[in-house]
């Protein structure tokens, strides 16, 4: 009869148990989490389009299609430091983001001791020993309920890190190839640019020896033939600076795939092809395409969990402690049933006065929720800007192609007639000197022209949100 009372007592005191956490957990203080309302409408300036084809589905491979370009870009893919370290910064979030799925789970610790002690002359009886030795043999554990949510959040912050450090590996991934084209591109540009310059040499060579020619006929003066010489001096000393800006190029070209400085296999530009078409599809694509701005809406994620853990820090917080194990005087006895020692309990901790570290807590973290926001709509708005920059390079670029097309070959007519007028007499030397450094100006514009158009297709690539797919 009297140990049916006592089972009645302990399942009654269970059923207690149980429905008292089930009351708190319903109370969760903790917010689910909504993506924020972002208004994408005329985002792209100028650009008014229902078309959801963008080239930011389109492979790296099919947008820079030179061979030598390609094989740059997957040696950067692999040996790219900022994009290896990168790496390991996912490892690192993943490492914590599974100690945040364990925090959910109890404690659970094993313990072996011996303690020798000393007993005093009054705790002697009967001439017993002055000293005691106790053995044990247990394990212990604790559980923290998270009846408040406090925990989850945690760990679906931790996750939202995880993936904004994916996320960031991918906006590196990005500027990378965006980098190694831009920067072959320019290559690609001095290397025509020198070759245009030192053809240019040869040609006020060619007036030199003309003036010098005239000069002794006593057509020209000595003042027309040093003049033609300071402008073939004119042209020549460019030669050194660009040999130097395409070293310094291709040494910026080698740390970018992971190499020690040196020169760089590439191409020609006017090899160089461009994309048919340039679809940038709808500004709330950047949303799901651009890393950056999932890296931004990420961190809002992860600013707003972090909000709700503040928030959970004002409740109670309850644990459930257990321990069992083997305690005994004689090591031999240890394992004896009669030396089983076990116990269980509860506690349940409400944060009263704590010098208002909860509430700064919480501030804090309203706070930076806030600027996590603020940068998630800021991000967007210079995603919308790149994009539009883009667009307006790209068209600016093959209007100027086309107008520096038919200027380069009307000063190339000039220069080839007042030479030709000049050898026979009847040009001045000065018409000879405007018309070559006319087109040599022309001609280095013109590379320049297409280099700002292939860089706008680097640019729009990028800034839609391409490379890392």
């Amino acid at each position: 009869m009297f140990n049916n009372k006592i089972m009645t007592k302990r399942v009654l005191s269970s059923i207690l148990f149980v429905s008292f956490i089930s009351i708190l957990s319903s109370c969760s203080v903790t917010k689910r989490y909504q993506t924020p309302e972002i208004n994408t409408d005329s985002l792209y300036r100028d650009v008014t389009t229902a078309d959801t084809n963008t080239i930011a589905h389109l492979n790296w491979n099919e947008v820079f299609t030179d061979p030598a370009l390609q094989s740059l870009i997957q040696r950067g893919l692999t040996y790219n430091l900022n994009l290896l370290s990168a790496y390991t910064h996912i490892q690192q979030a993943q490492a914590y983001f599974n100690q945040s799925k364990a925090a959910l789970l109890p404690d659970l610790d094993l313990s072996v001791g011996l303690t020798q002690s000393r007993l005093s002359e009054s705790q002697r009886m009967g001439g017993s020993s002055s000293s005691r030795t106790q053995y044990s043999l247990g394990a212990s554990s604790a559980w923290e309920l998270d009846i408040w949510g406090r925990l989850s959040s945690s760990k679906r912050a931790e996750f939202a890190n995880l993936l904004q450090t994916e996320t960031a590996a991918k906006a590196i991934q990005t500027r990378l190839i965006s980098s190694i084209a831009t920067y072959y591109y320019r290559l690609l540009a001095m290397d025509q640019q020198l070759q245009i310059t030192e053809q240019t040499v040869v040609n006020w060579d060619t007036t030199v020896t003309t003036m010098k020619a005239l000069k002794e006929a006593a057509t020209v003066t000595e003042a027309a033939v040093v003049q033609s010489e300071a402008q073939r001096y004119a042209a020549e000393v460019t030669i050194p600076d660009l040999k130097q800006s395409i070293k310094e190029t291709e040494n910026a070209l080698s740390i970018l795939i992971g190499s020690v400085p040196g020169g760089i296999e590439r191409g020609k530009l006017i090899n160089q092809q461009t994309l048919s078409s340039l679809n940038a599809g709808v500004p709330a694509q950047l949303l799901a395409n651009r890393p950056d701005v999932m890296e931004a809406e990420l961190n809002f994620r992860t600013q707003f969990e972090l909000t709700n853990v503040a928030r959970a820090y004002f409740y109670p917080t309850l644990s459930i402690t257990g321990s069992a194990g083997f305690n005994s005087q004689n090591l031999n006895n240890l394992l004896d049933p009669a030396a089983f020692i076990a116990s269980i309990g509860g506690g349940l901790t409400q944060p009263i006065f704590n010098r208002r570290a909860n509430k700064t807590r919480l501030e804090v973290a309203l706070a930076q929720q806030e600027d996590a926001l603020l940068n998630f709509r800021n991000t967007l708005l210079v995603a919308g800007q790149e994009v539009s920059n883009a667009l307006s390079l790209y068209e600016t670029a093959k209007q100027k192609i086309t107008i520096r097309a038919k200027q380069t070959d009307a000063l190339q007519k000039a220069a080839d007639y007042s030479q030709e007028l000049l050898e026979n007499g009847f040009a001045n030397y000065t018409e000879v000197i405007t018309a070559r450094q006319s087109l040599l100006q022309a001609q280095l514009s013109s590379v320049n022209d297409r280099l700002e158009q292939l860089t706008a297709v680097v640019d729009l690539y990028r800034s839609l949100g391409g490379g890392w797919k």
